[in-house]
């Protein structure tokens, strides 16, 4: 009987579950090369095909389903006992894939930092952009995103850090053209457009209590990132719509004022979120069991 080697089957399994080589990739941490070479060669050696491919998906064929069916409980209990052998560590080891936005990647990175800090052996590779992915079809362990935008079939860990968008202009903007009093003061003004990593333009919603209130700006001006809005706003462009903590040290240090604050209160930040039936890694669950201790801790000590 020929060996085919769990690598191989457990990287079939793979295929089988993302419906392509380049996920499997991304989970197993492999080239999409090396994954469709090594489904090929196992076909070869059992004699019979096992995917259908086209440009678009990777679909098992009768005979893959088959197969597939009698070895994934085996896989399973290999996966198993090689997972209780990695709790035994006192060091997790591996890599762990993690997908966020830019502005979430900035919140979880000081995160990130410690926990590597605490186990050497493991890497984490954190990939930033800006369209909210499915986070199990390419291979990522976890995902990052504001919590309002956490898909409702995942576990959540809220990072415990508020975020805020807030209205910003420079004084020399104020001096020239008033100061707005209410939302509605806003289409009076040049507001600076920026776009979100999406390629979207933002939208200036302001809230105040239980109402909302969504307000079509304009402006000479638009600019492909929230930071070059800010710097806009400093040079005296018009008043910009960005997240607080860009704006912070300019508010501090006077080359920027805050306007409509009472419109512009903190709201849910960030949060960790990946699928709830799970076999995840020893060095992933590591990670959530420090994420949970520092946000634990955050909200007994405000550190």
């Amino acid at each position: 009987m020929d060996d085919f080697g769990i690598r191989t089957l457990t990287v079939m399994s793979a295929v089988a579950t993302h419906g392509s080589f380049r996920g499997a990739a991304h989970e197993l941490d492999m080239s999409p090369s090396s994954v469709s070479h090594m489904v090929a060669n196992l076909e070869a050696k059992l004699g019979i095909r096992l995917f259908l491919r086209n440009t678009r998906s990777v679909v098992l064929t009768e005979a893959g389903e088959t197969f597939l069916t009698k070895i994934r409980p085996a896989l399973q209990d290999i996966t198993d006992a090689v997972n209780g052998v990695n709790q035994l560590k006192d060091h997790p080891s591996g890599l762990i894939r993690l997908n966020a936005s830019t502005w979430a990647a900035d919140r979880i990175l000081p995160f990130i930092l410690e926990f590597m800090d605490k186990y050497p052996d493991v890497k984490v590779d954190l990939v930033t952009e800006g369209r909210l992915v499915d986070i199990v079809g390419e291979g990522f362990d976890a995902g990052l995103r504001l919590a309002s935008l956490v898909p409702q079939d995942m576990i959540a860990l809220p990072l415990g850090i508020d975020e805020a968008l807030i209205v910003v202009g420079s004084q020399g903007y104020f001096k020239k053209f008033g100061i707005p009093k209410t939302p509605g003061d806003l289409v009076a003004h040049s507001c600076i457009q920026a776009r979100l990593p999406s390629g979207a333009l933002m939208r200036w919603e302001l809230t105040k209590g239980s109402g909302e209130t969504w307000i079509k700006t304009t402006g000479q001006l638009t600019v492909g990132t929230t930071q070059l809005a800010v710097k806009a706003a400093i040079g005296g462009a018009g008043l910009a719509f960005v997240e607080a903590r860009e704006a912070e040290p300019f508010l501090n240090n006077g080359s920027l004022a805050q306007v409509l604050e009472e419109w512009t209160p903190p709201f849910e930040g960030h949060a960790l979120y990946y699928p709830r039936p799970r076999l995840s890694s020893a060095a992933f669950r590591a990670f959530v069991n420090f994420c949970r201790t520092k946000v634990s801790v955050k909200s007994n000590h405000e550190f």
